[in-house]
């Protein structure tokens, strides 16, 4: 599954990133790609709003990567920045498979380098600085199976 939505500002983005938040469950990956200023932070930030996280979200660029626990009895959110890492090695040495199935986890530059963490992710790719053009692919049964409905509705409105 591919689609493409424009979010017209900062607070559409967080908005759908709750949306998108309240449809993911334990094992989900995302992998959040664009330039610096594109909102993949904000983007997380809503989700974690969706999943009812821990807060508060900022990036995790000098940390690498933060648990984010869950508030009502759901998955926690792993935020990971892999901006600094060096290749897939660097990210294996924070064993994230250790908790992918427990969690939802977020891979912000993760394009090219977290893919092989599991075989079902959703790639989202946004451009633009306050409006956002944002790109939805899913990959494996996960995002292009029965879930895919759930997602064609998100993305649809």
């Amino acid at each position: 599954m591919r689609a493409e939505l424009t979010l017209d500002t900062v607070e559409d983005t967080q908005a759908w990133g709750a949306r998108l938040g309240r449809c993911l469950r334990a094992g989900d990956l995302l992998l959040l790609t664009g330039d610096l200023g594109a909102g993949k932070t904000t983007l997380t930030q809503g989700i974690a709003e969706g999943l009812g996280v821990r807060g508060p979200i900022t990036s995790p660029t000098f940390v690498i990567a933060r648990v984010h626990p869950s508030l009502v009895g759901g998955p926690a959110l792993v935020h990971v920045d892999a901006y600094r890492l060096g290749g897939f090695a660097e990210l294996d040495d924070l064993d994230l498979d250790a908790d992918l199935a427990d969690s939802v986890t977020v891979v912000e530059w993760g394009h090219g380098l977290a893919e092989g963490l599991a075989e079902d992710y959703l790639e989202v790719t946004l451009t633009g600085a306050d409006r956002r053009r944002v790109t939805v692919e899913g990959h494996g049964p996960r995002w292009t199976g029965p879930a895919a409905g759930e997602l064609g509705t998100l993305l649809a409105g």
